[in-house]
């Protein structure tokens, strides 16, 4: 069994908990024996990988290059992982490019099949960059499992400065953000937007998601929303709100039953 992170409590005093034990518990999951029976394979493995198919016939290589990226849900769908490592994640026609979510095109430019120079996999180093993604994401993956919103802090708090430190316009930024699920969720929540927010024109959202930042933490863009003092409020934020949302559903549940229980019972007969 591997180790599972300790979490004491929920929201900020959950996150607090978490933010001061994170590099102890990071450092007994690593060497937990799965972890390191999964790391230690792909490291002594991937340079053997020259294509895309060579690397999804190898379920162990796979499900390691997946989570890395937070796609360990497609490790069944190997037609659709194989034509997204084959056609790469620079040219404009390629499926990687074309779907909202950016870790498909983060994954198909890490291993870089459809270079005519070869593959990243021949790189000394790239079986160690993976494997240090996948350690990140399989350790915000477990303390999911036992609470969705310290794993989406984790998350933001590790690839925002990712996004803002990327050699992209604003817009692409922001693009960057709206295309992650895990940021994207994390904004909303703390800026209090809807979910029906992501049907409108994407040029309308920025405008509202920069209006909404400078409103509530004084800045608007990308780069300066990953300072480390901002993030912090942004975290905080998030969790507030999320509980605040979870306790108006508890409580407009618990009025619904009330409601119902009051009823006076009628026999049928």
């Amino acid at each position: 069994m591997s180790f599972q992170p300790i979490i004491v409590g929920s929201g900020l005093v959950g996150w607090q908990f978490l933010k001061a034990t994170n590099d102890t518990q990071k450092a007994v999951f690593n060497k937990s024996n799965e972890m390191v029976r999964d790391t230690d394979y792909f490291k002594e493995n991937i340079q053997s990988v020259k294509t895309a198919e060579d690397l999804v016939s190898d379920r162990r290589l796979l499900r390691v290059a997946l989570g890395a990226f937070g796609l360990q849900d497609d490790i069944n769908n190997k037609f659709f992982i194989q034509k997204i490592l084959e056609e790469g994640g620079v040219n404009n026609d390629a499926l990687a490019v074309k779907l909202s979510d950016e870790r498909y095109k983060e994954f198909a430019s890490a291993f870089a099949f459809d270079s005519p120079i070869g593959s990243r996999t021949q790189l000394s180093y790239f079986g160690e960059e993976i494997v240090s993604k996948f350690r990140e994401q399989s350790f915000e993956v477990a303390v999911g499992d036992q609470d969705n919103d310290l794993r989406l802090a984790l998350n933001f708090s590790r690839a925002l400065p990712n996004v803002a430190e990327s050699d992209s316009s604003a817009d692409t930024k922001w693009f960057r953000v709206m295309g992650t699920t895990a940021l994207r969720s994390v904004f909303e929540t703390a800026l209090g937007l809807p979910s029906s927010f992501a049907q409108i024109d994407l040029d309308q959202q920025i405008e509202v998601f920069r209006d909404k930042a400078q409103s509530r933490f004084g800045v608007s863009e990308v780069d300066d929303l990953a300072d480390p003092e901002v993030m912090d409020k942004i975290v905080q934020t998030f969790l507030l709100q999320s509980q605040v949302k979870q306790s108006s559903a508890t409580s407009s549940g618990t009025i619904a039953l009330s409601l119902l229980q009051s009823i006076p019972r009628t026999s049928l007969l």
